[in-house]
């Protein structure tokens, strides 16, 4: 707030300052200082703080002062802070005042007019269920708190987030939140795809909620759109087509229940010899299997990450890629094994090993070797056309190779 004056005084006393003195300058706006005094400054870029740290300052104010508090009260204020110490501070005066010298979850909630993050987890897993009548049960029970929609839409989408991240790398899930065993279990549920859809929908109604008549309304819409443009599984299609009456398969044979492609005898993928082509059978049978079950979430990527070796004495084989080797989990094997007890008609067991050299492609390196192959033809396909070949001669221009897409 200095006049134009006062800063050329105080150049003239940073270029010879006292051997006593030293100038520290504090601002929040570093572009309205003169280029002259910038100059003649070190200066350094404060970054916001993180949830960790401000919640270890909180816990370490509160032993000192004896106050008693809640865990998820200490979250809860250091997240409404957003980076700032000193706001987390002004909170904290504010929450013990409220609470009459305690801190609790519940009562911090009701001073900072925030809800439990629990409905979040619910909401979610309603979609994941592809519940219509519990999603709107959910939200007419969070109704009556009269919550903040934009930021309850905010924070669905920052749970997606880690719902994403959960199923690429799970160990990279921290509990700062305090939902990390929430989010894991989220992560089974839902497919990636459906995870992505949900988040750009959720970004997209971000932006048009101040548009909606009323903000329930307007997240109702975002949350029925989620439900609606849910991609169909190929169970899901395949189950509408089966006739009640079909009898049931015998258990000496492998027909599915939900078959997609042409069913394999044990024999036809037991027999397959070592080396064989990664397109044989094998992958593309699995692959089949893969996509007629009822698999979501990280069971589904693990799934489409192994070899598929044949089911022998009613024991299926698999291996697993070494580079996904941390998808493996005994919650998502489990999942694996009643999948595919539902998609053979009987009781089988799955195994799955981690270590030795994959015989053949696992479906999911398939289908990325077989995207390359469609980008590498459509590259050549541009470069080796007449007419952009003229094109690119007469104007002396260059064809953008991140621009090339394969068509569908």
């Amino acid at each position: 707030m200095l006049s134009g004056h006062s800063f050329n005084a105080l150049l003239k006393t940073l270029e010879e300052p006292p051997p006593h003195v030293k100038f520290l300058l504090a601002t929040t706006d570093p572009q309205r200082l003169p280029v002259t005094i910038l100059s003649r400054c070190l200066q350094f870029n404060l970054k916001c703080l993180t949830l960790p740290q401000i919640t270890g300052q909180i816990d370490s104010i509160l032993k000192q002062e004896q106050v008693d508090s809640e865990a998820g009260a200490v979250r809860e204020l250091a997240f409404a802070a957003n980076g700032s110490m000193r706001d987390a501070l002004s909170l904290l005066d504010q929450a013990i005042a409220f609470g009459g010298g305690k801190l609790t979850e519940a009562e911090v909630r009701d001073m900072l007019g925030t809800i439990d993050r629990d409905v979040i987890y619910r909401l979610l897993d309603a979609l994941s269920r592809g519940d219509a009548a519990l999603l709107l049960d959910e939200i007419s029970k969070t109704d009556a708190f009269a919550p903040d929609y934009a930021a309850l839409l905010a924070d669905m989408v920052s749970v997606l987030q880690r719902i994403a991240l959960a199923q690429t790398l799970p160990d990279a899930i921290d509990d700062t939140f305090g939902d990390r065993d929430a989010v894991l279990a989220l992560a089974d549920k839902l497919s990636a795809e459906d995870v992505q859809l949900y988040y750009q929908i959720g970004l997209v109604g971000r932006r048009d909620l101040p548009l909606s008549p009323e903000p329930r309304g307007g997240f109702e819409m975002v949350m029925l759109r989620m439900l609606a443009f849910r991609p169909a599984t190929v169970s899901e299609q395949s189950a509408a087509a089966c006739a009640p009456s079909q009898p049931a398969p015998q258990a000496s044979t492998l027909v599915a229940k939900k078959p997609v492609a042409k069913p394999v005898s044990p024999a036809m993928i037991t027999n397959e010899q070592p080396g064989a082509a990664s397109t044989g059978a094998s992958t593309s049978e699995w692959a089949g299997i893969i996509e007629s079950m009822s698999l979501k979430g990280m069971a589904r990527e693990m799934s489409l990450n192994c070899v598929f070796h044949g089911i022998e004495d009613d024991i299926i084989k698999l291996t697993i890629d070494p580079a996904h080797a941390h998808l493996l989990g005994k919650a998502r094997e489990e999942q694996l094994e009643a999948a595919l007890c539902e998609y053979y008609q009987r009781k089988v067991t799955v195994r799955i090993a981690s270590e030795g050299k994959l015989e053949n492609e696992t479906p999911a390196g398939q289908r990325a070797r077989q995207q390359s192959e469609r980008q590498q033809q459509a590259e050549q396909s541009i470069s080796e056309d007449e007419n952009i070949r003229a094109i690119r001669d007469a104007f002396g221009g260059s064809v953008n190779q991140d621009s090339i897409r394969p068509r569908d």
